[in-house]
């Protein structure tokens, strides 16, 4: 009985082509790991600051009231991020004061690298992305200069804040930022960093190089 087989030239001819797909294949794929990361970020930016445009939270009777702003803090390592309104004028990100994720109902919010059931996964950016390094240096607030806190915040017309843990009794608007904020994200396999650009005064957001998305 005649069988059918492949030769072996047939044989080194599919492995010589499966290696170059799969390296045209691989590039791609940090590519879009990468642009997932940067449209990760970029939404939830963007969400805090509509959350700020329909929920407005300035008490014009709290001396503190930059606290209760809705903002994004981001880990310094990349580990989480966490959307909040710190209502209780506190020093802490609490669970009950955290935005809810739109996509899936769960809280935007956690306190360190576990997955609790009612948190979202998409605030953990290590895990998913590789993002290890969050670089704040390129954010200014008006009375603080460089501050290095990893939270912006916005006000109810969309005007971003830096350093609104920081304030101590004032009614001043001390925590405007007066210069556009630049905040870096660096991957562990060294991939190029996803920088996201915030205008002052409009609170508009982009990642550089996306400026039309």
């Amino acid at each position: 009985m005649k069988r059918n087989a492949f030769t072996m030239i047939e044989l080194i001819f599919v492995i010589v082509i499966m290696g170059i797909l799969a390296a045209v294949a691989m590039p791609r794929l940090d590519s879009d790991l990468r642009q997932e990361a940067a449209d990760n970020i970029l939404s939830a930016v963007r969400y805090t600051q509509h959350l700020a445009l329909i929920d407005n939270k300035h008490d014009i009777g709290s001396k503190l009231w930059q606290k209760r702003l809705w903002n994004i803090f981001f880990k310094s390592d990349g580990t989480y991020y966490v959307i909040s309104s710190n209502m209780d004028e506190g020093g802490n990100r609490d669970k009950n004061e955290s935005a809810i994720d739109p996509a899936n109902g769960r809280l935007l919010y956690s306190a360190d690298s576990t997955l609790d059931s009612d948190e979202s996964p998409s605030i953990f950016l290590n895990k998913k992305y590789g993002i290890d390094t969050v670089d704040f240096t390129q954010c200014k607030s008006t009375k603080y200069g460089i501050n290095l806190s990893r939270n912006v915040g916005f006000d109810y017309m969309g005007r971003p804040h830096k350093g609104m843990y920081g304030v101590a009794s004032t009614n001043e608007y001390a925590t405007v930022m007066n210069a556009d904020c630049e905040i870096t994200f660096s991957f562990s396999d060294n991939s190029t960093p996803v920088v996201l650009h915030i205008e002052q005064e409009t609170g508009y957001a982009y990642i550089v190089g996306q400026e039309d998305l």
